[in-house]
């Protein structure tokens, strides 16, 4: 795409622009405390403005960092919402909930923007798993319109030392993306000089023998240079549906920040980045181009300048955001959709559903009611897909996918590389696209290397005032198993997700439930993270007729599965089945509650029975620590003392690891024998 005279003076406009609102911000608003999270572009604009105008197809799609206000400019944010952002008000892109440089942009000139992330290097997966939803919606959901569409990664010369940007260069390369990694190269990460980040400095050299990726490398502050080479990186990722790395040497004129005095700078790399600014250049390009005189380019920047400073003006008069909607947007609240994200937006889903269950079957173990359910939306839903390590033709460690990707193909049902971080980032790429992810998680100690993505996708609904969302289902097996436990994969960990925000958490304790439940996370309009115990999978405890592919069990929901008058516990997954042998050997009446699901969890239901009761005993298999049982102890204290004859107690493991021999296991987790001493100690003040 050779640019016109026209789009040259627009991009000439917008490096203008940007350079004029970082001047602004750290001359003025700064100094006068009026802007305290302050990130310049100045060095960075030339390149990224020219690939947000090569960004034009409609579902084209980037990611960015808190460097990349030039691009989601001239991609449309306008200069008031660019001042809003770090002014922290009302109109800005997030309603002043986030710093003004984490920047998420719905499609107005063509590409969309999609949340960034405070985190270095997070936004290379989510990039990934938009370009993987590129091909799955050509393939499977014959929507031609999405042919020839890219992602694009934004990032620095430290990101490339990341998890994110090692698991998206993998999944690009091995799956032949249509997705370009643009790595702006200043030198710095911060301080750190870009030798100390990959070797020799230079990432697209130590890319050379990478298979299947294209590699360009330019100065990204030279106008001709810059714009050939961007046009040629981003024809051969949409024609030919391969990945592309443009390495992108630009000088950063500024700090890394507005409290960046860059004295690890020396004098002569100081006047280097000033010879090598990209601005004095362009307007010499435009001269000699014969595409801006001096006095046209005059006329621009007055007018640019007169733009600019109007747009401070109406931001600064610009209200503070109001108090009271800080606390709305965590969660769908039932009437007010995403503006991107995840199937209710792009396409709403039409089921009749029931929450009674069909009885009349045989019984199921759990894992095979999970399977079930995810064949059963499988067919139903195209676009469900279900990934993760050894899903595919092995069909899940544990058995949940057997023969799903003989029957729905490999498009849908996929083994992934072995990195967490790659299968939730992907996953959050793909539910931007309006896909449904299902990935899988091996087992919850596996989840760390992903924490960043995890915590990331819980709070994008909030963080962009709701314009976008990525409702994904986590599948995670967690717990001990029958045969053994360890501290590696028997972590429980419930608690860490109940305090991680915007999740939903389930946690079955029978097969009936698992089926109800998980189809709830899959029609469900937020994240969900779908906890199933190891001790429970294949075992006769857990057992029911298989629901039918019709029910659900609503999320939040608990169930009362004994009932009784002397005393409450309240109780999930496999401590379910622990308590009611507990209660058969103390023979007293006791109720007994089964949370399902974990946020939100049913307070009334349990208030009610406590209310009834007077006493209860919370009973869980993560550590007691902060575990989730103290939430619910000050929940009933807070809010039925006055019907308590005893104070709230809590069995649950001490804070150790879940050993590896049995019988010191037996020792720690809650068994029928531990539960029943507390019962009666309970019962008996």
């Amino acid at each position: 795409m050779t640019l016109t005279a026209e789009r040259w003076r627009a991009v000439a406009a917008t490096v203008f622009a940007s350079r004029r609102i970082d001047e602004i911000e750290e001359q003025e608003l700064a100094p006068k405390g009026l802007v305290t999270y302050q990130f310049s572009a100045k060095g960075h604009e030339l390149f990224q403005v020219l690939m947000a105008e090569h960004l034009m197809h409609p579902h084209d799609a980037a990611t960015v960092y808190y460097r990349s206000r030039p691009f989601v400019l001239h991609a449309g944010m306008t200069y008031q919402e660019a001042f809003s952002g770090p002014l922290a008000r009302q109109g800005s892109r997030n309603g002043g909930r986030d710093i003004g440089v984490v920047h998420n942009l719905v499609p107005r000139r063509s590409v969309t923007v999609l949340p960034a992330s405070g985190d270095v290097g997070a936004q290379f997966t989510p990039a990934a798993g938009w370009a993987q939803a590129i091909g799955y919606h050509v393939r499977v959901l014959g929507d031609t319109s999405w042919e020839g569409a890219v992602a694009v990664a934004f990032g620095g010369d430290g990101a490339v030392a990341t998890n994110g940007f090692w698991s998206a260069l993998v999944m690009a390369t091995t799956l032949s993306l249509p997705m370009v990694f643009a790595i702006e190269d200043n030198g710095f990460g911060i301080s750190v000089r870009s030798e100390l980040q990959t070797p020799g400095g230079n990432i697209a050299n130590n890319l050379r023998a990478f298979r299947n990726l294209v590699i360009f490398d330019c100065d990204g502050a030279d106008p001709a240079e810059a714009a050939s080479t961007i046009h040629e990186g981003i024809t051969i990722a949409r024609t030919k549906r391969k990945p592309v790395l443009i390495h992108a040497r630009v000088p950063r004129i500024c700090g890394h920040s507005g409290a960046d005095n860059q004295a690890y700078k020396s004098p002569e790399e100081r006047a280097d980045e000033q010879e090598r600014d990209p601005l004095p250049r362009l307007r010499t390009f435009l001269q000699q181009k014969g595409i801006l005189s001096i006095q046209e380019w005059n006329e621009l920047l007055d007018e640019v300048e007169a733009n600019v400073r109007a747009a401070c003006e109406a931001a600064l008069a610009e209200p503070d955001p109001l108090p009271e909607p800080v606390t709305h947007a965590v969660f769908y609240d039932g009437s007010t959709l995403q503006q991107v994200g995840g199937q209710w937006v792009a396409d709403p889903p039409q089921r009749s559903l029931t929450t009674e269950p069909r009885t009349d079957g045989p019984r199921v173990n759990l894992i095979e009611a999970v399977r079930r359910t995810l064949a059963s939306e499988l067919e139903r839903n195209p676009r469900v897909l279900v990934f993760g390590e050894d899903v595919g033709v092995k069909g899940g460690v544990h058995g949940a996918t057997v023969d799903l990707q003989q029957r729905f193909g490999a498009d849908r049902v996929f083994d992934t590389s072995l990195s967490e971080e790659g299968i939730i980032g992907r996953a959050v790429g793909m539910a931007y696209a309006g896909l449904v992810p299902v990935p899988e998680i091996q087992f919850r100690k596996y989840l760390d290397p992903a924490m960043e993505q995890f915590n990331d996708c819980g709070t994008i609904r909030w963080r962009t005032n709701n314009a976008f969302a990525a409702p994904i289902v986590v599948r995670i097996p967690v717990g001990y198993s029958k045969r053994t436990g360890d501290p590696w994969h028997s972590v429980s960990g419930e608690a860490i997700f109940a305090h991680t925000v915007g999740w939903i958490i389930a946690f079955p304790s029978n097969a009936r439930d698992a089926a109800g439940l998980l189809r709830s996370a899959l029609y469900a309009n937020d994240p969900v993270v779908f906890l199933e115990h190891r001790n429970l999978l294949d075992t006769a405890p857990a057992r029911t007729p298989y629901p039918g592919d019709d029910f659900i069990v609503p999320l939040g929901s608990a169930a009362c599965v004994l009932e009784g008058n002397e005393a409450t516990i309240v109780t999930w997954g496999d401590m379910v089945h622990q308590s009611l042998e507990a209660v058969r050997l103390v023979g007293r009446s006791i109720e007994v509650i089964d949370l399902r699901t974990i946020r939100p969890w049913d307070r009334e239901r349990v208030l009610d029975s406590v209310r009834r009761t007077g006493r209860c005993l919370v009973v869980h298999e993560d550590t007691i620590t902060c575990g989730f049982g103290a939430e619910i102890s000050a929940t009933i204290t807070e809010e039925a003392f006055n019907f308590l004859d005893a104070p709230v107690m809590r069995l649950a493991p001490p804070d150790v690891p879940i050993p590896y021999n049995k019988g010191l296991m037996a020792a720690i987790v809650p068994t029928p024998e531990r539960i029943a001493r507390a019962l009666e100690r309970l019962l008996a003040f």
